[in-house]
């Protein structure tokens, strides 16, 4: 059994009161990585429990929680698109997995919706990420969203609720989840061998799932060295750096160069800084003789710089653009 993390004992408690009379469809909403598809699994799975405890945990010891925790619940689905199922791993048709739920997933459950219960109580449907599915998708998981089953729950997590249908939010009864406070989410991430805690927090948008993946990135020679180079745009070797980057997901340097370039312009209209906690002076020294529209012009650039990543097929040349055009409105 899956457990809930530390800031997620009020969400916990407020989902309790949904246990007496559940809607037909719940919206787990919020930012990347704080823990909302395993909340929603161990609420999942605390439905379908035939011996809950005192809290409404599943007790992880009944024949429900043995075939959930086998993947074999006959109550339960899980859908996701094919790149989070197979772990990055090929299909079988040996095509690259999928980013997206497709109509196909959604029209694979139909046999599901037509079933009664096995325990003659809930059926639950977790979908995750829900603004994965493409319209096909939506439009028919809407069908069975507006007339669903009884005593069938559909649980869709989203970290950009704003990309799924109008139709589909106003059917789902949205239940917010918040980033846990800094405290917390230090404490925890210490607690899991986290080097360097606060500085992972940071740079992960405060997400502390993703601070612990990122932990091993802070430390990557690479990162350092595009950091200590773009500290100095006159003296910046575009070539060299480029160089030394080719071999690294690109989307992952388009994102380490938004993040310091957040932070140049939060300390050039703010005084503040959010990802590199410590390097005030730094920056402030840096950022002094730039204007804040050319810093504005920067992010603009990345932005398009990240949705290019993902197709580019000469990573050195991507690179080497990326940096000019840095060096360039760095120093008009």
């Amino acid at each position: 059994m899956k457990y809930i993390y530390p800031w997620q004992k009020n969400d916990w408690a407020r989902l309790q009161e949904l246990r007496k009379r559940p809607p037909h469809g719940l919206l787990f909403k919020g930012c990347k990585g704080i823990g909302k598809l395993d909340l929603a699994i161990n609420f999942a799975q605390s439905l379908l429990c035939q011996q809950p405890d005192e809290s409404n945990f599943a007790c992880g010891k009944c024949p429900s929680c043995h075939w959930f925790e086998q993947g074999s619940h006959p109550d339960y689905r899980l859908l996701q698109p094919e790149t989070l199922s197979l772990d990055g791993e090929d299909s079988e048709s040996g095509k690259k997995p999928s980013k997206q739920i497709s109509v196909d997933q959604i029209r694979g459950l139909a046999d599901f919706f037509g079933m009664s219960a096995h325990q003659g109580g809930r059926r639950v449907i977790v979908i995750h990420p829900a603004e994965s599915m493409n319209t096909n998708a939506a439009n028919a998981l809407l069908k069975n969203l507006e007339e669903p089953p009884p005593g069938l729950l559909f649980i869709l997590v989203s970290h950009k609720p704003q990309q799924l249908l109008p139709t589909i939010l106003s059917r789902c009864l949205s239940f917010a989840l918040p980033a846990p406070d800094a405290a917390s989410a230090t404490r925890w991430l210490t607690e899991q061998g986290v080097k360097n805690p606060a500085t992972a927090l940071a740079a992960s948008g405060f997400s502390p799932l993703q601070a612990v993946q990122l932990d091993e990135q802070l430390g990557s020679e690479e990162r350092d060295k595009l950091l200590h180079a773009v500290r100095q745009p006159a003296a910046l070797d575009v070539f060299a750096l480029a160089e030394v980057l080719q071999k690294t997901e690109q989307v992952l340097v388009v994102q380490w160069l938004q993040q310091w370039c957040y932070d140049l312009s939060s300390m050039k209209l703010a005084g503040k800084l959010r990802y590199h906690p410590g390097e005030e002076a730094a920056i402030k020294k840096l950022v002094e003789p730039i204007a804040a529209l050319n810093l504005a012009r920067l992010q603009k650039h990345l932005q398009a710089a990240k949705r290019e990543a993902q197709h580019t097929l000469n990573p050195k040349l991507f690179f080497e653009s990326l940096l000019l055009a840095y060096r360039q409105l760095m120093l008009e």
